[in-house]
C-alpha cells in the first residue's frame, strides 16, 4: 500500500464523520401532548422558536386617558364606529391604530388632511369595516377562539396597511395549454411546498366545501370522499401546520384521528377557527371590494383576505398568547 494510499484513507474517514455529524438534529425540545405511547408529540426547534418569540411581541401600548368629557360621536362629525368612547379614549384608539397599521403614513392614511371627517379616502371606510370586524371577532368568537387574548388590528397588521400574509385566489403558474396541473404538483408557501394542491384556501375559507372526509367504509362511499378530496384537505392541514408551526398531533390524537373525544381541545378551537375565517372574509373583508382600487386587489380580481397565517405567523397562539384586548376594551 503506498503513503499517498495511507493517507488518503485517514481522511476521507475525518470527511465522513464531519458530513454525518451536520446531519445532526439542531437543538430541539419535545412536549407531550397526549397518552404515553401515541406518539402525539410536538418537536420544537429551540432557535426557530427564539426567532419566532421575538417576531410575534405586541406593540407597546399607549398609557390609559382620564375618564370623562364629551363623546366623540357629539362633537366630530361622520363618527359610525367608536362614537360612544370619549375624546380622549377616541383619540387614544385612533393613534394605537396609526402605529398598528400606517405608522410611517399617519393619520392621513385615512383622513383627508386638515378634514378628517371627509368621507374622500377610501381607507377610512375599509377601517370603518375593520373595527366592526374586530368588534365581532372579540365578542362573538371570543370563548370559542380568541379568548382570553383577543385581537386588535396589530395582531394581523404589524405595522403594515396590508398584513404580510393577506391572500388572494391563486391562478397557478404559467403553464403549457397542453399540460393540465390540476391544481396541484407546484411548489406553493400555503401548501408547505408540497406536491399538494396549491391554493387550498380557496374552497375552505372562501368558500364551504367539506373538510372531513375520512369514512367508515373500506372504499369511498358518496361524493368528495376520494383521494383527490382528500389531497384537498391534506393541503389545508399543512397550512394549519405552517400557520402554527405545529404538527399534526397539536390537534389530532395520532392514533385516532377521526375520534373527536381523544383529540386534544385545540382541534375544537381549530373548528370555531375555520368557521370564525370564513364569515370574516365574506361578512366583512369581500364587501370592502367596492371601495378598493384596482391595484390593492389580487391577481384575480378579488380582495385579499385572512387565513390562519394571518394571525398567527408562525406562533401556536397569535403573540405567543399576549393579551391584545385588555387595553382596548372598545374594540370588545
Amino acid at each position: 500500500m503506498s503513503i499517498l494510499h495511507t493517507i488518503r484513507l485517514p481522511l476521507v474517514a475525518v470527511a465522513a464523520t464531519a458530513t454525518l455529524a451536520a446531519c445532526n438534529p439542531p437543538p430541539h425540545d419535545v412536549v407531550q401532548r397526549g397518552y404515553r405511547g401515541t406518539a402525539m408529540e410536538l418537536v420544537i426547534d429551540k432557535a426557530e422558536r427564539a426567532e419566532s418569540v421575538a417576531a410575534n411581541k405586541a406593540p407597546d401600548v399607549i398609557p390609559q386617558v382620564p375618564s370623562g368629557g364629551p363623546k366623540a360621536g357629539d362633537l366630530y362629525e361622520n363618527v359610525e364606529v367608536l362614537g360612544d368612547l370619549t375624546v380622549g379614549e377616541f383619540t387614544r384608539v385612533m393613534a394605537s391604530i396609526t402605529q398598528w397599521v400606517a405608522p410611517e403614513e399617519g393619520c392621513n392614511y385615512c383622513h383627508v388632511p386638515g378634514n378628517f371627517a371627509s368621507e374622500d379616502v377610501y381607507t377610512k371606510k375599509v377601517a370603518r369595516s375593520m373595527l366592526a370586524m374586530t368588534q365581532r371577532i372579540n365578542e362573538d368568537w371570543g370563548e370559542k377562539h380568541v379568548a382570553p387574548a383577543g385581537v386588535t388590528c396589530y395582531t394581523c397588521h404589524r405595522g403594515q396597511a396590508v398584513p404580510q400574509y393577506a391572500w388572494s385566489h391563486d391562478p397557478g403558474p404559467k403553464t403549457s395549454a397542453k399540460i393540465d396541473t390540476n391544481g396541484q404538483n407546484i411548489a406553493s408557501p400555503t401548501a408547505a411546498y408540497s406536491s399538494l394542491p396549491y391554493d387550498p384556501l380557496t374552497p375552505f375559507l372562501d368558500e364551504d366545501y367539506p373538510i372531513s372526509l375520512q369514512g367508515n367504509t373500506a372504499l369511498p362511499t358518496g361524493p368528495n370522499v376520494g383521494t383527490k378530496q382528500a389531497e384537498w384537505t391534506y393541503s389545508l392541514m399543512m397550512h394549519f401546520s405552517e400557520s402554527l408551526n405545529a404538527n399534526c398531533t397539536f390537534c389530532h390524537n395520532s392514533r385516532a384521528f377521526a375520534n373527536w373525544e381523544q383529540s386534544p381541545y385545540q382541534r375544537v378551537k381549530a373548528w370555531h377557527a375555520i368557521r370564525m375565517v370564513r364569515e370574516t372574509n365574506n361578512g366583512y373583508i369581500k364587501p370592502t371590494g367596492e371601495w378598493l382600487p384596482p391595484h390593492r386587489l389580487g391577481p384575480m380580481g378579488d380582495v385579499p383576505k385572512v387565513s390562519c397565517m394571518t394571525c398567527h405567523q408562525g406562533a401556536y397562539k397569535p403573540m405567543y398568547g399576549a393579551n391584545m384586548i385588555d387595553p382596548y376594551p372598545s374594540l370588545a
